[in-house]
């Protein structure tokens, strides 16, 4: 495995950012001994290494996993979650979890903001390592600007450190104005930043990742020229490439592997997270199941041949919904019988007596999935103490981000067919049929469906389904799960208790901007529903 930067420099330099304090001309010019003064730092070359460490502390970790819980695709699985209620749609501009992703961007913004004001105060004739660091500083900011822009539309454009009064006086910059300076921003850093780094530096942001970051920005956008001009420019660096496996792209022994543009990097026991806890299921030392996937998402993966289950011709059997399945499903989801990290099998039928039976608590999976990516052996000991790395962007999404650009621009060419066909059949263990059809309303569905079954629950559902705008089609109605056999011999669809997504048209495709920020600053106008 290769060797991860330094997160313990990180956690240091975020105390340091914190205690940063001008002194007081009127006091004694000492240095204080709880905190570094602004006076004591900025000095030296290791000063911006250790400020700009800090900075990625503020990037998403497990949270990202959460969002597509908010789609048809998986499902928060306690109903008593404050998530839950925007799946039901009972939430307004009070919700804690909108709250909470308003406020951590604009605490990592801020962070950065305040670290590109401050580095050119470093006494240092390096001056590539300076432009690098800056470089890095831009992609965080913009990194946050694109999930602020992506839930709520129009919001503060702030690229400097500002005062609370300041604060209160800030309007919402439309969101044309944001994607420009996402993009201006990440073409920026990439002019900055090198296309890799030695093994002690894994981690730091790359030119991949600005130029990656940039693609997904504009599709994100709908500027699909520029989303496939900056997509083609990573494909062009020839430095990434699919991991050969797909079943272990998201194991340890897997860190670093080339598909991994982006990351956020994290190490057993010192800089941990506790994605095992929140996503394993019941049976594995009280796996929280916090997320589950739900039936939408495993009937969309195909057959091995390449057919829809619910073609006639494929051969698919109800009472063997997993059979002849491409390989992505059993990579990316427990199904019954799998073998669990404890080394027990997966039985989640009601029927089934054990620890992961549907009702047996309310922990265990409702829908009789749970989720496999990131669960690893290695943490079942400790699942509070997971050191994986969570990934951001990988190659897989920019090479159907180039496609996906280039078929809304019906510019289908070779170029097109092989970005798709390299994520459909380009790994040891993925041997999907190669996509042959030139007709764009065809390719459109089969890049958006190879989006979802690809970089299924890694975060992207949600503002796929915003911007292709499908979501008040596929989100609203029951939840079901599993499909099983009962004591009578009959097959059983699972659906959850109590539980209909609901998706307004009206207001659902943005969020509300946050009341406790509308409340300080009465300038901040609201979306449209809210």
């Amino acid at each position: 495995m290769m060797k991860k930067y330094n997160l313990r420099h990180l956690v240091f330099a975020l105390i340091a950012a914190a205690g940063m304090v001008a002194c007081d001309s009127d006091l004694l010019e000492t240095i204080p001994n709880d905190r570094l003064s602004e006076n004591a730092f900025w000095k030296t070359e290791n000063d911006a290494k250790l400020a700009v460490n800090a900075l990625y502390n503020d990037l998403d970790g497990t949270n990202i996993l959460s969002w597509d819980a908010l789609t048809d695709i998986a499902h928060t699985n306690q109903n008593f979650e404050v998530q839950a209620y925007i799946e039901l749609g009972a939430y307004d501009a009070t919700s804690s979890k909108v709250y909470t992703e308003w406020t951590n961007a604009y605490k990592g913004i801020r962070a950065a903001s305040y670290f590109l004001e401050n580095v050119d105060k470093v006494t240092s004739t390096n001056a590539g390592l300076i432009n690098q660091l800056k470089g890095e500083a831009k992609v965080l900011r913009a990194y946050q600007y694109i999930k602020l822009a992506g839930f709520f539309g129009d919001v503060p454009l702030v690229t400097t450190p500002i005062s609370i009064e300041e604060g209160r006086a800030l309007k919402r910059t439309p969101v044309a104005e944001i994607w420009d300076f996402i993009d201006k921003e990440l073409n920026e850093a990439a002019a900055l930043l090198p296309v890799s780094y030695t093994a002690a530096d894994k981690g730091r942001a790359t030119q991949g990742a600005a130029l990656g970051l940039a693609a997904r920005a504009n599709l994100l956008a709908g500027r699909y020229q520029k989303a496939a001009e900056a997509a083609d420019k990573v494909i062009k660096l020839n430095v990434y490439g699919l991991n050969e496996s797909y079943e272990k792209l998201f194991s340890y022994a897997a860190e670093n592997n080339k598909e991994v543009l982006f990351d956020k990097q994290f190490i057993k026991d010192t800089y941990q997270h506790s994605v095992f806890q929140i996503l394993a299921p019941y049976s594995q030392r009280n796996g929280g199941s916090t997320f589950v996937p739900t039936k939408n998402l495993i009937d969309a993966y195909e057959t091995l041949d390449g057919k829809l289950i619910t073609d006639a011709a494929s051969g698919y059997d109800p009472k063997k919904p997993y059979v002849n399945r491409d390989n992505r499903l059993k990579y990316s989801v427990f199904l019954d019988g799998d073998i669990l990290p404890s080394g027990i099998a997966f039985k989640p039928q009601p029927n089934s007596g054990t620890a992961d039976a549907i009702g047996s608590t309310y922990i265990a999976s409702t829908t009789g999935y749970n989720t496999k990516k990131y669960i690893n052996t290695e943490d079942y000991a400790n699942p509070a103490n997971s050191g994986i790395n969570i990934i951001l962007l990988r190659y897989a999404e920019v090479l159907l981000t180039y496609a996906e650009a280039k078929i809304e621009l019906n510019q289908i060419d070779a170029s097109v067919l092989a970005a798709i066909n390299t994520v459909r059949n380009g790994r040891n263990d993925v041997k999907q049929p190669s996509v042959t059809s030139t007709a764009q309303a065809e390719l459109r569905e089969i890049v958006r469906r190879e989006r979802t079954v690809e970089l299924a629950l890694e975060g992207q559902r949600l503002f796929d389904i915003r911007r292709w705008k499908i979501a008040d089609k596929v989100m609203p109605g029951p939840i079901y799960g599993i499909t099983y056999v009962n004591a009578a011999g009959a097959l059983v669809t699972v659906q959850v208790v109590a539980a209909n997504k609901v998706f307004d048209v009206n207001r659902h495709y943005l969020w509300p901007i946050p009341q406790k920020e509308r409340d300080l600053n009465g300038l901040l106008t609201q979306n449209t529903g809210w």
